[in-house]
């Protein structure tokens, strides 16, 4: 359970970084989860004939591992009430063993009572690959 209360937090606050790393092999598992199976996902050629510099981490799963940001530091994924974000860029992965690594961090920008805003950062190979990302999180008890 996280130690964070409302009285700790001010608009500034930074959450710890979380570092991200997608290899093929978690675009493969996270299609089966999904049922996502787009082949920008895990091919090479439809992905250069659609325009994209190479194969693709799913939109998902990024916004899912920025939003672990906040639950990693809040420590209750029930205190989240609402998260945003827009796709900016896409997070490309290599076919090798080391993959794509994105940072995510994030940032209190508001706060008003027991609830605060966070502003979350996701950046992939100096790129921003998420845009206008927003958790909402009540550190009520």
């Amino acid at each position: 359970m996280s130690t964070v209360t409302a009285a700790d937090i001010e608009v500034g606050t930074q959450l710890p970084p979380l570092v991200v790393r997608f290899t093929r092999a978690d675009l493969v598992r996270y299609a089966g989860a999904s049922t996502d199976f787009n082949p920008i996902h895990y091919s090479e050629r439809f992905a250069a004939q659609v325009g994209l510099p190479g194969v693709v981490a799913h939109g998902m799963l990024t916004m899912a591992s920025g939003l672990r940001v906040v639950t990693d530091w809040v420590g209750d994924p029930a205190k989240v009430r609402s998260y945003f974000a827009r796709f900016t860029k896409p997070v490309v992965v290599p076919d090798d063993d080391r993959g794509a690594e994105v940072t995510f961090t994030g940032t209190v920008v508001a706060k008003a009572g027991t609830v605060v805003t966070i502003g979350i950062e996701a950046v992939a190979d100096e790129v921003k690959v998420l845009g206008a990302a927003r958790a909402e999180v009540d550190l009520g008890e």
